[in-house]
């Protein structure tokens, strides 16, 4: 049935987002294995969730999942130029609420939020704290019902502590992004994929024997590095953390920090989750040709306005690629606005990755709903419990089996005398 209400570009597009969908499906046998639990149980009879994530092909199955475990879904997205026109409309043909649009304007993303917000959820789901930032502000009103949610990004977490440290968070919120099948996994192998996916096929050049400066040596920072070293790249990595950086030069990295990093740089790739990573000082001294990538999530890491100012013109030289010249005849090339690469110009991590990051979601979810009224309104880890099970139904579905300690092995472990 059609959720009618839906905001979407174009219904006629369905067809083509509901093959996206199910090629997704066939590659996410985690997910796949809790929807045929959740239709059996029906944890979320009765109740509305609302999710502000990517809207593409491997979210869509985590909506479906959710709406099989009895939920009124709506979903949003968490930016726009990530969202996928013909997968809105298939979720919407199949009564979910959808309020996306790729390319939307600041002010349509935002009502997009809202409007989501406005259908009274008792769970949520958010990428990058949007939807959680909007019900501690300017809409408090659609507090009540709200029993807690999900994140799945370092940036939704370090605003959601920030408003637990203020004592301002209303709900508790379960830390996905941390879980070890989540960062282990998506953040590393996830991340290093789908950025130079959405890179190369956006650039179509060659990266063996450039320089690669990635800014951000977290989890998503060592996946982007891994896979610039495996296409031959020479790796620079800037950081602002000690232990990370030694980290990183004891990968094998050099390390230099981003003012030595920008004169010498091919390719620049910010994976910090912060702003102004790369601004007018690294530009003034970039070489010609110089290619600027983002990973994290919001559009600030590369400081637009400065590269603007440091330029005598700008033009699309291909799609997702603008070109800005400089008064001595450099030119760098923006990829993707300054957005998300790997979505914004890509298809974002592959679906065997994002089976074990939604598949945490849906069972995070689950478990809050079960147990939120004890657990206060605070940042909560994923239990280790759920984290476990994700890995094991992923190593079943891939035929893979592990030992298991012996009685004596447990007790030994136990112990305090026995060594």
């Amino acid at each position: 049935m059609t959720a009618t209400n839906s905001i979407v570009r174009d219904m006629a597009l369905a067809p083509e987002g509901r093959l996206k969908i199910e090629w997704a499906r066939a590659h996410m046998p985690v997910l796949n294995a809790i929807r045929r639990q959740f239709e059996q149980e029906r944890p979320f009879a009765g109740l509305k969730v609302a999710i502000s994530l990517h809207v593409e092909a491997k979210t869509a199955n985590l909506a479906k999942v959710l709406h099989a475990g009895g939920a009124q879904v709506a979903i949003t997205a968490c930016n726009p130029l990530s969202t996928q026109d013909d997968v809105c409309a298939a979720l919407a043909e199949d009564g979910i609420l959808v309020f996306a649009r790729h390319n939307a304007s600041a002010e349509e993303y935002k009502e997009h939020l809202i409007r989501t917000l406005e259908t009274g959820p008792d769970l949520i789901i958010d990428d990058g704290g949007d939807l959680v930032s909007i019900l501690h502000s300017e809409r408090r009103d659609l507090l009540g019902t709200v029993r807690g949610g999900a994140e799945e990004t370092t940036t939704g977490i370090k605003r959601l502590q920030s408003l637990e440290k203020e004592g301002r968070l209303a709900f508790p919120m379960v830390d996905v992004n941390d879980a070890y099948c989540k960062y282990l996994f998506d953040n590393r192998y996830g991340s290093g994929q789908s950025v130079w996916d959405g890179i190369n096929r956006t650039t179509n050049l060659l990266v063996a024997g450039k320089t690669v400066v990635v800014a951000g040596y977290g989890w998503c920072g060592k996946g982007v590095a891994m896979r610039a070293k495996g296409l031959g790249a020479k790796v620079v990595v800037a950081e602002v953390d000690a232990i990370k950086a030694m980290e990183a030069w004891m990968d094998g990295y050099d390390v230099l920090p981003m003012e030595e990093a920008a004169k010498i740089g091919d390719y620049f790739i910010t994976v910090t989750g912060n702003r102004d990573i790369l601004r007018r000082e690294h530009f003034e001294v970039m070489k010609d040709g110089a290619i600027l990538a983002n990973a994290g999530h919001f559009d600030v890491e590369v400081n637009k306005p400065d590269l603007e100012s440091v330029s005598v013109s700008r033009r699309i030289v291909r799609q997702n690629i603008e070109e800005f010249e400089r008064k001595d005849g450099r030119k760098l090339y923006l990829l993707a606005d300054g957005r998300l690469v790997n979505l914004a110009a890509g298809d974002g991590h592959p679906a065997e990755i994002m089976d074990m990051s939604f598949a945490l979601q849906a069972m995070s979810l689950k478990y809050l709903n079960e147990h939120y009224r004890e657990l206060g309104n605070r940042v909560i880890r994923v239990p280790y419990e759920i984290d476990e099970l994700v890995a094991r139904y992923k190593l079943e579905s891939l035929g893979i089996r592990i030992d298991r300690m012996t009685r004596d092995q447990q007790q030994y472990l136990q112990s305090w005398t026995e060594h």
